[in-house]
């Protein structure tokens, strides 16, 4: 089974249930988040939580099995037409050079990690219109010389 099959099993069970991501990350205690890009085949996760997972949505050991399976993180490099998904594009295209810069100053030369790393989205109510928080939240990682 590949990732894109797990993937389309995982989203049909989640919908035949009535499920939602938040409550599936519930139920297995891990971050809506990463469980949500686990399921979309971007992380691999312990035989626990793939026992878990498939337990929750009544599937299969052959997803088990690929919930499991190191991911190839890997994605299409042209521009995304989905607006959610574009806007992210545009904003790094747009201040991806001043993170950097706001980062280099702040710590010093070196990335955020995507590995030690968390994301959290949240809703705050505004009376002028709702507004989406995302909290990046990554380990400094310096650049070494050798």
């Amino acid at each position: 089974m590949t990732k894109e099959e797990m993937t389309d099993l995982i989203i049909a069970s989640k919908k035949a249930k009535g499920l939602t991501w938040e409550t599936i990350a519930k139920k297995v205690n891990l971050g809506q988040t990463w469980v949500t890009s686990a399921c979309f085949g971007m992380n691999s996760t312990s035989k626990e939580v793939a026992k878990g997972l498939c337990e929750i949505l009544e599937l299969g050991d052959d997803v088990c099995t690929t919930l499991q399976e190191f991911s190839h993180k890997s994605w299409d490099k042209t521009i995304p037409q989905d607006p959610v998904v574009y806007r992210f594009y545009e904003i790094v295209g747009v201040y991806g050079d001043t993170i950097k810069e706001t980062i280099a100053e702040k710590f010093g030369d070196g990335i955020m990690s995507a590995i030690d790393f968390s994301i959290d989205i949240d809703k705050q109510e505004d009376p002028k219109g709702d507004r989406v928080v995302i909290t990046l939240n990554g380990k400094f990682l310096k650049y070494t010389s050798w």
